[in-house]
């Protein structure tokens, strides 16, 4: 009895300090990113932060003694996960912080717990929606249009389109990244949390590593230490400390709990983006971030008519045999 009270305890404590590391330095990477993009191309840098962290963090589990060798079923879980998490939302990131504030990109990324949602219902029947989540929903669009009218409203500026259309782009990233987490919640894999993180990482570095030679980035890339700098603080605390804190707690808490890094991320970003940049911080951003928020609050909350899951097929497939 009392040996499982300290287990529940430490456990409890251990997700309670990822999601303070997820909140914190997840809410720094946009601010990171936005500088260090401005040195390095988006797709080297995303190769580079990855690849280093990934194999890095694969001997480190070598070293300690963590066992890196998966199943080829498991291993290419990992690697469609890493792709949609990494590489389609956050070479999309990488990418919009060349046009979009960091702060902005940061709101903006705030309407994926919607995502989630959507995604968590419409591929694995979890939950069904009420009135109050399809409101949550509009709302949320209203939200996000709020954030990018003043782009709307000044399109005859070119630099306008090409924060509109990065921001729309960021959109389009943070639906990967959705999906990503919906099927890493759901698809159960038997490494520890540590080496499933590593080899998504890897994964994720190989898959910038192709965008790097299909731009052609290797040829515009001047090497700065405030782009090594901004590598090195990605890969140490954006990959290492924030992406396995996140898969750890997808891999024990639902993901609408998890998602709600989505509501303290803005807060820090903004912030950081108006102390070290001066970025612009405008009744738009204000009015919409609170929309956003609301909306993201008000889905989640509306999670309470239970659906049948609709089980992966290796977990269907083991419990069909223990019965």
């Amino acid at each position: 009895m009392f040996s499982a009270v300290v287990r529940d305890t430490k456990h409890r404590a251990t997700v309670l300090i990822a999601f303070a590391l997820v909140y914190v330095f997840w809410g720094s990477t946009y601010l990171a990113i936005r500088i260090t993009v401005a040195h390095i191309p988006p797709a080297i840098l995303c190769a580079t932060r990855f690849l280093v962290a990934g194999v890095l963090m694969l001997g480190w589990c070598s070293l300690a003694g963590r066992k890196i060798r998966v199943s080829s079923s498991d291993l290419l879980k990992m690697a469609v996960i890493g792709v949609l998490l990494l590489t389609g939302g956050n070479l999309t990131l990488s990418w919009a912080e060349k046009y979009v504030p960091s702060g902005l990109a940061a709101l903006i990324a705030a309407a994926t717990p919607i995502w989630i949602l959507v995604l968590d219902w419409l591929l694995f029947r979890v939950n069904h929606f009420t009135p109050r989540g399809i409101a949550g929903l509009a709302l949320g669009v209203i939200g996000i249009l709020v954030l990018l009218w003043p782009d709307l409203r000044e399109r005859g500026n070119e630099l306008s389109r090409l924060e509109l259309f990065a921001a729309v782009g960021l959109l389009g990233g943070c639906f990967s990244w959705a999906l990503g987490s919906v099927l890493s919640h759901h698809w159960r894999r038997r490494a520890d949390p540590f080496v499933d993180a590593a080899w998504q990482i890897t994964f994720a570095g190989l898959g910038n590593l192709v965008f790097v030679f299909v731009l052609g980035e290797q040829h515009r890339v001047l090497w700065s230490w405030q782009g090594v700098a901004g590598i090195a603080y990605l890969g140490v605390f954006g990959s290492w400390v924030g992406y396995t804190a996140y898969i750890y707690l997808l891999r024990h808490v639902s993901t609408a709990k998890v998602s709600t890094y989505a509501y303290v991320n803005p807060v820090v970003a903004v912030l950081l983006g108006w102390v070290v940049l001066h970025e612009r911080v405008d009744r738009f951003m204000l009015i919409g971030s609170t929309i956003v928020i609301a909306a993201v609050a008000l889905v989640t909350q509306a999670k309470t008519k239970p659906g049948t899951p609709k089980l992966p097929d290796d977990v269907a497939a083991d419990e069909t045999s223990a019965q």
